[in-house]
């Protein structure tokens, strides 16, 4: 894992400063390129080939290529074999892999690869860049574009060592402030946007006004299913996940893993003590005990992981949740880049950080478990929508009115009341609807009135609504909603974070889940396999079986939770009232001070349900105070 950073600039910077803006990403070394205006910016944590052989930026033989990446080829000694025979290679890395593949192949190259990463190549000839993503955005790839200058990188802050344009995309922040993360390209900044998953661009190094971008991969569920026996599925699941286990042990450097006791992480390590049995992986949990509280509706994982720890024979690092989330707030949305609303960030960092004191710099997660096998409480929620078809519409809206007096503290009558808000609408709108945590029409009132005027036409769900209209071919719900959840929620909220948190500690995080074996595989699985009745996961239990005890697998999902409903209506409380003053909202010039004392009113005596949403507004006025009016604040 590393930092990079490029492109074209008719404007002065400073690349000393550029690179230790990104140095967390790679501490070890770093190197810079530059021809004419054009460059190529690297920080390298140093995973494969740790001689100077692996540095980046890194030259082909011919000295006409030069590639900066950041990521793992977890196949690239098979790519090696198969199909760069007879090629002679001066390091054992998966860089020099993946260079000479494009050199051979051109974007070809990306058929080849299974992994995680972004890259960029730089033709010096040609003066042509090629800049790349991987399928799933496990590895975060941000584009700056204005008339003097194209920028590319890996977080956000590196492009503000540049003169860039800093006007705010407020259909974005209408997105942070309804989802708690932003779906698809936008971000905060009009002028940055995310190369999408599986997308890639080409452009010139002299005329950037013209840039390319392609889709080269995209799995969109068709209705085709595997014609498999229960057992058949199981013994190939089994298989596929014990192969991506033991391609992303591959590391020439300590390799620990993420240790929740729950299903995905604890199976992980069961394969991997399959794999080895001998090894003692370190493996890190996470203890929130005495921070869970009766209305954040979240448990304590720690008894699990330690039954899990104990049964494996792996060496266990239990990690405090101690966090001062007052001191620790800003920081945390400086090294996301982005105002997501979700303290689970923090609880990432802290386990990285521990990990980094013990000399671990890979840490194998179970992220994606949920998003393609089946794994939240909307995916249950699906079960009732037959019911809710077959229900008058005039039933429909008064069970949604009297739910909408259901108080709100109560975990269960929370949960009950979501699934009710989107009782009168249709079919796809509720699917999209449970990603949602407060109504447009009540987040739109949160801002100013010309951001209203501004906002008035835009629909934040017309991303989802786009991606739902390629599901055209299967009908089945769970796997449209599965589609939407990889789309969307994965890769914009949980891979960001894991991927910012980690390696603001210099740690790369690993996803096996997320290798392209097991994701094409878990695509054909018939979907009453992945939920059976309201069993979750129920084909990866089955595999589960095989390696762990029941009581760890069939027990109740927590999430990775903290007490953000406690922390907004009492920790944070001075907090709120310094940041979200009348003086400090009429300075940001973005909310509307009126709808915003309404709502934290509302929240504190119980009326509403908004503690997420008044972190997301927080989240964001920190964003803009650091990003935009560059006033430090980690």
């Amino acid at each position: 894992m590393c930092g990079i950073i490029g492109g074209i600039s008719h404007k002065k910077f400073n690349s000393k400063n550029l690179l230790k803006t990104i140095g967390h990403r790679g501490p070890d070394n770093n190197g810079f390129f530059i021809e004419g205006k054009a460059f190529l910016g690297h920080t390298r944590l140093s995973i494969q080939d740790l001689s100077n052989n692996g540095s980046q930026p890194m030259y082909s033989k011919c000295k006409n290529y030069v590639i900066i990446f950041n990521g793992e080829i977890y196949n690239h000694k098979e790519i090696r074999a198969e199909y760069l025979q007879g090629l002679h290679f001066v390091s054992s890395g998966d860089t020099e892999t993946l260079l000479l593949a494009y050199i051979k192949y051109r974007e070809g190259c990306l058929k080849l690869l299974n992994g995680i990463f972004s890259f960029a190549v730089y033709d010096i000839f040609k003066k042509e860049f090629f800049i790349a993503r991987d399928q799933f955005g496990v590895k975060p790839l941000y584009l700056y574009k204005d008339k003097s200058q194209f920028i590319f990188g890996s977080e956000i802050k590196s492009f503000l060592e540049f003169d860039i344009k800093k006007s705010i995309d407020f259909q974005a922040i209408e997105n942070y402030l309804t989802f708690l993360w932003s779906p698809g390209v936008v971000t905060p900044f009009k002028n940055v946007k995310k190369l999408l998953p599986g997308h890639y661009i080409i452009l010139s190094g002299e005329d950037f006004s013209n840039i390319k971008e392609k889709v080269y991969y995209e799995k969109i569920p068709n209705g085709e299913y595997l014609n498999l026996n229960e057992n058949q599925l199981i013994d190939q699941l089994d298989n596929l996940l014990t192969k991506a286990v033991e391609r992303q042990l591959l590391s020439d450097v300590p390799v620990g893993f993420f240790l929740s006791g729950g299903l995905d992480s604890t199976l992980l390590v069961a394969i991997a003590k399959k794999l080895q049995p001998k090894a003692k992986f370190p493996c890190f949990t996470i203890d929130v005990s005495g921070q869970s509280s009766g209305t954040d509706g979240f448990m304590d994982d720690l008894n699990y992981a330690m039954k899990a720890a104990d049964y494996l024979d792996v060496d266990l690092s239990i990690v405090k949740a101690d966090m001062d989330i007052v001191r620790d707030f800003d920081k945390m949305i400086w090294h996301l880049d982005e105002p997501q609303a979700d303290a689970a960030p923090l609880n990432v960092l802290n386990i990285a950080r521990l990990a980094k004191e013990k000399n671990i710099k890979i840490l194998i997660g179970g992220a994606a478990g949920d998003d393609i096998f089946s794994g939240y409480r909307r995916h249950i929620a699906l079960n009732f929508e037959s019911l809710i078809e077959k229900l008058p519409l005039f039933l429909r809206k008064l069970i949604k009115l009297v739910c909408r007096y259901l108080p709100v503290r109560v975990t269960v009558f929370r949960r009950i009341k979501k699934v009710t808000d989107n009782f009168d609408n249709f079919q796809q709108d509720r699917l999209i609807g449970y990603f949602d945590w407060m109504k447009a029409s009540e987040i739109k009132k949160l801002f100013r009135n010309d951001k209203k005027l501004e906002l008035a036409l835009y629909d934040s769900h017309n991303y989802f609504k786009k991606l739902l209209k390629k599901v055209n071919l299967d009908k089945n719900l769970l796997q449209k909603m599965l589609f939407l959840e990889v789309k969307t929620f994965l890769v914009d909220h949980n891979l960001n974070y894991t991927d910012k948190m980690s390696m603001a500690e210099g740690v790369e995080a690993r996803v096996p889940y997320l290798d392209l074996d097991v994701f094409e595989f878990a695509q054909k699985i018939p979907p009453p396999l992945k939920m059976k009745g309201n069993e979750t996961k129920y084909i990866l239990k089955k595999v589960a079986e095989r390696y762990l005890p029941k009581e760890i697998i069939y027990r109740p999902k927590t999430g990775f939770g903290a007490p953000v409903r406690k922390w907004i209506t009492e920790d944070m409380s001075d907090m709120i009232r310094e940041r979200l003053s009348e003086e400090r909202i009429r300075e940001q010039g973005i909310f509307d001070f009126k709808a915003i004392e309404k709502i934290i009113s509302q929240n504190k005596s119980g009326k509403l349900d908004a503690s997420y949403n008044i972190w997301a507004i927080l989240a964001v006025t920190s964003w803009v105070e650091q990003f935009v009016n560059n006033k430090s604040r980690n």
